[in-house]
């Protein structure tokens, strides 16, 4: 072994004692020095940006489902409803038991939905004399319109049994929310459907039609009922 005088690479005991540096200048895992970095932007004044661009991008999306609810309203909210004398083949039944079945049809909806105006009307088939539509419904401001057309098919329920297998059908051009269900009538079901826009309010049953039919059928009552 060389002697301390010899070529041994460390002449001085303390220097070969030195611990290995890696580099004399501060690491930085992305290749920065850490003295280059501004100090002025530290983590948290990031972070604090990066929430507040969060919630501008929140505000913005809730200003246009907002503008876009708005709109709805104010294309709806002036609906006026009526029930025509006759409608898609139908004809108004004007009889006392018509006419009384239509009064007893306006004071429950009115009762159970808070609306402006209500009207109703019994529609006779000419050709299905077993096929009569019992028809009402009224307009108002209306916020919520999927949750008062739940609230009025819970109406049926009270005096016909549960509405069942309720889903939502094709509202046609008049827009809103359109569902259908079936109801228990003497032994059989009965379809029973209904429209809610923000003007309007309606519903209609059925007996002795398919719910695809009865559906067909309330659109084209509602083309003939509702004016904006």
């Amino acid at each position: 072994m060389p002697d301390r005088g010899g070529s041994f690479p460390f002449d001085d005991a303390s220097v070969a004692d030195r611990p290995i540096e890696v580099g004399t200048e501060p690491f930085s895992i992305d290749g920065e020095h850490a003295d280059d970095r501004d100090e002025s932007t530290p983590r948290s004044t990031r972070t604090r940006a990066i929430v507040v661009s969060c919630l501008l991008a929140a505000a913005v999306a809730g200003a246009a489902t907002l503008g876009v609810t708005v709109w709805r309203v104010t294309g709806e909210k002036n609906t006026t409803l009526s029930a025509p004398d006759s409608v898609a083949g139908l004809r108004k039944n004007d009889t006392q038991q018509g006419r009384d079945t239509a009064d007893y049809l306006r004071t429950a909806l009115a009762a159970e939905v808070d609306l402006d105006s209500v009207v109703a009307a019994v529609y006779t088939d000419p050709a299905q004399a077993d096929s009569s539509v019992l028809f009402f419904g009224g307009t108002a401001l209306i916020w919520t319109p999927e949750s008062d057309l739940d609230t009025a098919f819970s109406l049926v329920s009270d005096e016909q049994g549960a509405v069942n297998n309720v889903h939502t059908v094709a509202a046609g051009p008049l827009h809103g929310t359109m569902k259908c269900g079936v109801t228990a009538s003497d032994g059989s079901t009965m379809p029973v459907c209904g429209w809610a826009d923000h003007g309007s309010l309606a519903l209609a049953m059925f007996p002795n039609r398919s719910v695809d039919d009865a559906a067909e059928l309330l659109r084209e009552i509602r083309s003939a009922a509702q004016t904006r």
